[in-house]
Order: structure tokens, then C-alpha cells, then sequence
């Protein structure tokens, strides 16, 4: 089993109401799936496909002998400029979008992804659907601003073959036989048992606490660099909101009660707001369109803007979405968002209201 997945990165270990599915869909065995809100998975199923490592907009999935950090810097370094299933990566699924558009940008060649296995691969449902529209959608964007491409061709790269071990004989299985490789293979029998369980995660003490520090993913740092080596084009244009999956612009309607409850939550800090919570900042470049502060709004007043402005990747700007009138309580003397009437905040005219009910019944029993 090559899969780790950390709990506190996850948006629905973040809140109940995330209706993020994203790592289930795009499983190939259907071994996640959502128990107590978090997903869960089966070791054993596992194909370490790195589906849910590309899909993930936090990057709770991993996998532990992989490396998407190191891969886009050796990627850089490969005088072949190949991306192969057969050569050096487990699927080009793993790759996100964020990550094809940053190797494209920084690499001196073409970066060329062999599609030549897809169409005979016993896992190609979906994870083939989401490579090419990963493709498709980095062009896309490349096109916005740079004139660099990536190019998909049907190679099937092919690896030399080693020559085959010969088949050791009883003596010699035998005589290899020591105390030390006897715990390692229990090791190996006890793993391969317990990947037979179902690996479910909880929310405890320390996963909350990871929850509430804002973490950028590795790829928005990643493409952060790559936009640094690419040329600001003389125009910026405005692509369509839904042909961007990675990041938004937004904006907040009359609606919002400011509750404070979407930039507490939002897990990588690109909703915030100052000292007295008089406003409601975002930052389109930190957003990984995780689509969580819209869940979590009750009065559905977070709305995605019709279309992302390429100038938000090279001139990354926080633009105020909302302000509100805040006063200090006169009971209780904290700041609260002020609507008009008494100056009394939520807290302190419920507490009141509530002594006015006891007091009436307390009345209403005398009589």
C-alpha cells in the first residue's frame, strides 16, 4: 500500500457540510469511499494510481513513494521532456492541472505526456476522462498568456527488461533464512493483513488543531514559481469561470449576516478579514476552489464570479468583498456586525430574551 491521507488537510474533515466527492469519483477500484464524512479506504484495493493525489484541490492524498514536488524538479532536468506511466511516474492522473501548466511554463523544452498505454489500461475508467480534460483545461489556460504547450502523443514507451532472477532452490531459501529477515517477513505478513481492514480516520485533538493552521498546497507554490519565469502578456484576458478547476474569483451578495464562519474555515487563508471582523478580504491566487466557504454559507450569499482574470497571475491582488458596520456591545462591550436599533449584540439580546421568558413564566406560575 502507497497511500497516505491526512485528515486535516481534507475540506470535509473541516466541516459536515463539504459535498466535496472529488477522490471518490475519480477511484478507479471504488475503494473510497465517505463514512462519518471522511473518506475511507480499503489498503488492499488500492492501485496507487495517484487518481485522488492529481484531484485532491488540498492535497490530503499522497503517495508515499512519490513525490509530485520532486517529480516536477527531475521533470525539469530530463533531457527527454517524457511523461510515461512506463518511465517515471504511476499515472499521469497524479499530475494535477496546476502541475502541467508550471512544468509547460518552466521547462526549455516541450513537455510531451505518452498516452500510448491509456486506451489497454485495466484502470482507465475514469482516470483517462480526467487526464485528457486535464490537458485540455491546462492548454487552455497556457493559451491565455504564453504561447507554451503541452503535447499528448500515443507513444507506449517501452522499458528494457531486466533479466529474470533465477528461481532460488529449497537450500538456498533456507540457508538465507535469519532472525532478522524473519521479523522483517511477520512485518510483511502483518501489514498485508492489516491492509485487508478498512483504514477509516478520526477527528481528534491534533488533526483539529492541524485544521485550523491555513496551508497553501505544494502545487499553488509550485505554479507560483513557474509564473515567475513567464512573460506578462501585453493584455489580460477573462477565461470562463467553469473552464478553470483549480482557482476563483468571488463575490459576496446583501445576503451575508457575516457570521465569520467562511474565512474561519477556509483552509488555505484566501478568505480573511482584519482585528474587529469588519470586512471579508479574498485572494484569488490562494484559492484552490475547494468550493467549502460556499457549502458552509447559509444564506448562500458566496457566488463565483462569471469569469477568472488571467492579471490575477502575475498582478495577485486581495479585493475587499464586503464591509460591515461594527459597534462595540453595550452590554457586554465586544465587537458585533451592526444592523440597526439597540446596540446590544446577538449573544446579549438572547441572553435578555431569554431572562424576559423566565421571568413571565415565573409570573404566569404565581398567579
Amino acid at each position: 500500500m502507497n497511500l497516505d491521507f491526512d485528515p486535516a488537510s481534507c475540506v470535509r474533515a473541516t466541516s459536515r457540510l463539504s459535498e466535496c466527492t472529488k477522490c471518490v469519483d475519480i477511484c478507479p477500484v471504488n475503494t473510497i469511499e465517505i463514512i462519518d464524512n471522511i473518506p475511507t479506504f480499503t489498503p488492499s484495493a488500492c492501485v496507487d494510481c495517484g487518481g485522488c493525489v492529481g484531484i485532491c484541490p488540498t492535497e490530503a492524498f499522497a503517495l508515499k513513494e512519490f513525490s509530485t514536488v520532486d517529480f516536477f524538479f527531475s521533470m525539469l532536468e530530463d533531457e527527454e521532456k517524457m511523461i510515461s506511466c512506463k518511465k517515471n511516474i504511476p499515472c499521469i492522473s497524479t499530475l494535477s492541472v496546476e502541475h502541467l501548466i508550471s512544468m509547460a511554463l518552466a521547462s526549455d523544452k516541450p513537455i510531451i505526456l505518452d498516452l500510448g498505454d491509456c486506451q489497454t489500461c485495466e484502470i482507465k475508467d475514469p482516470l483517462f476522462a480526467q487526464i485528457e480534460q486535464n490537458i485540455e483545461e491546462a492548454n487552455f489556460v497556457l493559451s491565455s498568456f504564453s504561447d507554451k504547450q503541452l503535447f499528448s502523443e500515443e507513444r507506449g514507451y517501452e522499458v528494457e527488461k531486466e533479466p529474470e532472477e533465477e528461481i532460488p532452490t529449497r537450500r538456498s531459501f533456507l540457508s538465507n533464512i535469519s532472525l532478522k529477515g524473519a521479523v522483517k517477513q511477520k512485518e510483511a505478513f502483518d501489514q498485508a493483513v492489516d491492509a485487508d481492514e478498512q483504514q477509516r480516520f478520526e477527528i481528534d485533538s491534533v488533526v483539529i488543531s492541524k485544521i485550523k493552521e491555513k496551508k497553501l498546497p505544494n502545487k499553488r507554490k509550485i505554479l507560483f514559481t513557474a509564473l515567475k519565469r513567464a512573460e506578462k502578456p501585453e493584455q489580460y484576458e477573462v477565461l470562463p469561470e467553469e473552464e478553470v478547476s483549480f482557482t476563483s474569483q468571488k463575490f459576496v451578495d446583501e445576503k451575508c449576516t457575516n457570521c465569520q464562519i467562511c474565512y474561519r474555515i477556509c483552509p488555505t487563508g484566501a478568505l480573511s478579514s482584519d482585528g474587529k471582523f469588519s470586512l471579508i478580504n479574498f485572494d484569488a491566487m490562494l484559492c484552490v476552489k475547494c468550493h467549502l466557504c460556499h457549502d458552509v454559507c447559509e444564506p448562500d450569499a458566496i457566488h463565483l464570479q462569471s469569469g477568472f482574470e488571467i492579471k490575477e497571475f502575475f498582478e495577485p491582488t486581495q479585493r475587499t468583498l464586503a464591509t460591515f458596520n461594527i459597534k462595540r456591545c453595550n452590554e457586554c462591550g465586544s465587537y458585533f456586525t451592526y444592523t440597526g436599533g439597540e446596540q446590544v449584540c446577538p449573544r446579549c439580546q438572547l441572553e435578555e430574551e431569554e431572562a424576559m421568558t423566565l421571568h413571565d413564566n415565573a409570573r404566569k406560575m404565581d398567579f
